[in-house]
């Protein structure tokens, strides 16, 4: 029996040796082909196994196998997998994953990507995975809630209407370029995300730039730059179908192919997408048709082009008017009430919504005129059509309301209840029995149709093994058409519009021009140089300049007879420009640091030159903006914890800032009212920490101090004879900046049951904001701050399980945001007693789903 024993002993210690030899260990390191950045979360799988591993943060990796010998699969998004035979114990070195895009690495060029660890800005990725996880239905912006720095919400609640402040600026002071290219509205800085409807589909990276950016073109990013990059062209043949549906009727459809990279070096990816839905908001219905386009050939080993083109042609109804708390709590539909809609026969009628279709169209040239230098050109266009709906008509009869339609869309007496929605058919009676005096409330469209053309051209040459030069031209053209017409006489004949001198009669039937019909046109032309120098591997630094001349011109087709010269203006041109400069070094492999400064001058916008919307008036003098920023940051990557921490402070002077008067009998004057001036400055940090090989932990705290600077008193304004026609005074000192929570926090948790199924949970707190307002409007002394808004938080959970379907690659994703269904509001605008009794505001949504499905071929 002892024999027996000790055999049995012998057998298995045998047994455990030769499982412990069977085992390899595996070592390397993953790099990405397009800018040769670790890849940090890639998957390394054991073929035929579950056993595998992820990158950490500097693309490292470490993977006991099961076998002593075998196959290793590694997977990246955005990146074509590659299988890797080994045998025993390896260091794989350095293993570089070819992008699965076409023309990527050159995109990111005139795009301006920011490098961790080298490029000395305080920058956030967020890829095309995490994209996927956390869009669901939620606005687009909204992706980038838990990045420091970031407010967004959906603001009216109405499809693609969400917005985003970045340190404390709104959309106006944000740059935000796609694949390079400045889409910011020309005339006035605004970014309208609903003309992007089905971006999350086809968005490669998203990278926020906060504070100076990387970006060398001459752009408004006093608060930052928002820089997406679109899928290029897929280099494997295959494609996917996919479908998506949530809360209140959201439906989403969509299809996706790709030739792949052909023999003769043609590829072309196609992509679209239709979305509708009833809205979570009352009154929001809405429907998109997205689609993209992009054809890439590869003319010989020095040229490369490439066509891209997207949009979405889309129309959805819209909350614009904000309430009274008191109103939301007094109506049965609570937090998603919404005044601006009604019922006209029955069907569904909206008195304010949004319906625009803007394709942007770009052609890229890539030349590498040799082995050091190369030249990247994007000649782009978009033709934008469409606007915003809103009333129209005079109510002489109502007190308050004399020459504007909105007493019978606003007043109960046409409502269906006191809060109900609004009754058109009584007002279509109404203006049915007015018969020849035409319809007194009506419908219209607010239309801003715009035509821009632009060409971006960047010389990356390599001056040495240690000094970069980049330089370029930026060149646009814009002209904005601005004018409303009639969309709905709501059963009158015509209405009276005597706002058009051309048009001595004022009839104004459906189609016809309204109230306004101008051009804004706007020029552009700027230049900018850049030098990167590596001091070493671990020292980088850069210093950047550029410079812009900003022209307006405006004709009136309205306020002028046909061959008046007073038609057309002349050009007013205006000079701006910037520099910016940092360095970042690398202490060891765990630590960095950083440092940037920049100061630079900002045009004032089209309004500001032509303030009363005429061409007599006009402030050729009006001043540019001034804006200094600095920062610096710390960076650490170790084995498990990812962290960065960034002090910042940025002064905005010379906000715009006019005042008219009257200079004569037949000319007015303009003041530009210099001082007021705003400062933000914060603290952000973040981290990610791998706790195991399948749990990490993200989180964020970021801590503004906002606030106008000074208070603006006694200015005189004087006319031509010297005489005080106005004293200005403006009480902002130490007043909080609105709009935009200035404690933000963000705790996420993200686990991965396998290769293919991941569970992320985040929350999301927001906190210290205070309702909007203009400080031109705080001419009393000892006016309280404006209302701060309640804090709050808020969950969300994803869900994403990827299986074979048979011979095909399928995944699902589910995801519930508000998970608790936590009430807060997310926008307030000031009231006269800032307080909550007098601030109206907007809701934030409460708990909503979506669940999707893709099937790839």
């Amino acid at each position: 029996m002892k024999k027996i024993s000790k055999c049995l002993l012998v057998f298995v210690a045998l047994l455990c040796t030769t499982i412990a030899f069977s085992q390899s260990t595996i070592t390397g390191k993953l790099v990405g082909s397009d800018m040769n950045e670790p890849l940090p979360g890639a998957n390394i799988i054991e073929k035929g196994t579950s056993n595998g591993t992820n990158t950490d943060f500097d693309g490292n990796f470490t993977l006991k196998t099961q076998a002593s010998s075998g196959e290793l699969v590694i997977t990246f998004v955005g990146y074509n997998s590659q299988t890797i035979a080994f045998s025993g114990d390896m260091d794989l070195g350095t293993i570089t994953l070819v992008s699965s895009e076409v023309g990527l690495q050159e995109v990111q060029i005139i795009a301006s990507v920011a490098v961790d660890r080298k490029t000395p800005v305080a920058v956030s990725t967020v890829r095309a995975a995490d994209i996927q996880l956390k869009l669901g239905t939620q606005e687009f912006p909204e992706v980038l809630k838990s990045t420091p720095g970031v407010y967004a919400t959906k603001a009216g609640g109405g499809f693609g209407d969400g917005r985003i402040n970045l340190r404390g600026f709104n959309s106006e002071n944000v740059a935000v370029m796609i694949n390079g290219v400045p889409v910011n509205d020309m005339e006035n800085g605004r970014v309208f995300w609903s003309n992007w409807a089905g971006l999350g589909d086809v968005t490669s990276s998203m990278q926020v730039q906060r504070g100076l950016g990387a970006a060398r073109v001459a752009v408004p990013s006093v608060g930052g730059t928002i820089n997406i990059l679109t899928k290029t062209t897929d280099a494997e043949a295959g494609g996917n179908i996919m479908t998506t549906l949530g809360n209140d009727g959201y439906r989403k459809f969509g299809i996706t192919y790709s030739t792949g990279l052909m023999e003769n070096g043609f590829a072309a990816t196609v992509s679209a997408a239709k979305t509708d839905g009833d809205g979570y908001v009352q009154g929001t219905p809405f429907n998109a048709v997205s689609y993209f386009v992009n054809v890439s050939k590869e003319i010989n080993d020095q040229h490369k082009l490439s066509f891209t083109a997207f949009g979405a042609k889309q129309r959805h109804g819209q909350r614009q008017n904000r309430h009274l708390i008191d109103t939301y709590r007094r109506s049965e539909d609570g937090i998603k009430y919404n005044s601006d809609w009604g019922f006209k026969n029955g069907q569904l009628t909206s008195i304010e919504d949004n319906f625009y279709h803007k394709p942007q169209i770009s052609l890229n040239h890539y030349w590498d005129l040799n082995d050091k230098t190369s030249i990247s050109t994007a000649a782009y266009a978009s033709f934008g059509t469409g606007g915003g709906g809103g009333t129209l008509g005079s109510d002489a009869d109502a007190p308050g309301f004399e020459n504007d339609g909105r007493f019978k869309f606003t007043s109960a007496d046409y409502r269906i209840g006191e809060f109900g929605p609004l009754d058109f058919d009584r007002i279509v009676d109404e203006n049915i029995a007015n018969g020849a005096n035409g319809s007194n409330a009506a419908l219209r469209a607010s239309r801003n149709d715009h035509n821009w053309y632009g060409i971006l051209s960047t010389l990356k040459s390599d001056l040495t093994d240690d000094l970069v030069l980049l330089a370029g031209l930026d060149w646009r053209n814009y002209t904005g058409k601005h004018f409303r017409e009639v969309t709905d006489l709501l059963g009158g004949q015509f209405i009276i519009n005597e706002d058009n001198v051309n048009n001595p009669t004022g009839i104004a039937r459906v189609g016809d021009k309204i109230d306004y019909n101008n051009d804004g046109i706007v020029g552009w032309l700027g230049a900018f140089a850049q030098l990167e120098y590596d001091v070493n591997e671990n020292f980088n630094t850069f210093i950047s300049l550029n410079a812009s001349n900003t022209s307006y011109k405006r004709k009136d087709y309205f306020n002028y007879l046909n061959g008046d010269p007073l038609q057309e203006t002349d050009r007013f041109n205006f000079f701006g420009f910037g520099a910016k400069g940092g360095a970042n070094y690398r202490i060891d492999m765990n630590h960095n640091v950083f440092v940037n400064i920049g100061y630079f001058e900002k045009a004032a916008d089209f309004d500001a030159v032509f303030p009363n919307f005429n061409n007599d008036e006009i402030n050729e003098n009006a001043e540019n903006q001034k804006i200094t920023s600095y920062e610096i940051g710390y960076g650490f990557r170790g084995e498990r914890l990812s962290a960065n921490v960034n002090l910042y402070r940025t002064a905005w002077r010379d906000r715009t800032e006019t005042l008219s008067f009257q200079l004569n009998e037949d000319e007015t004057g303009f003041a530009n009212i210099l001082g007021v001036n705003a400062i933000h400055q914060g603290i952000e940090i973040d981290f990610v920490y791998k706790a195991t090989d399948k749990l990490d932990i993200t989180g964020m705290a970021s801590l503004g101090d906002w606030r106008w600077e000074e208070d603006v008193t006694g200015v005189n304004i004087l006319n031509e004879e010297q005489e005080v026609v106005d004293t200005v005074n403006l009480f902002i000192e130490d007043t909080p900046v609105g709009d935009a929570a200035q404690t933000t926090m963000a705790l996420g948790v993200n686990y991965r049951f396998g290769a293919n199924t991941r569970l992320s949970v985040d929350y999301n707190y927001f906190d210290r904001l205070y309702a909007d307002f203009d400080p031109s409007d705080r001419g009393t002394q000892g006016a309280p701050d404006p209302w701060e808004v309640p804090s709050y938080g808020v969950f969300d959970a994803a869900i994403t399980h990827g299986f074979s379907f048979g011979e095909f690659d399928a995944s699902l994703v589910a995801r519930i945001n508000n998970i608790f269904n936590t009430e807060y509001i997310a926008d307030a605008l000031d009231g006269s007693g800032s307080n909550a009794e007098t601030a109206l505001v907007y809701y934030g949504f409460g708990r909503t789903f979506s669940v999707g499905a893709q099937l790839k071929f």
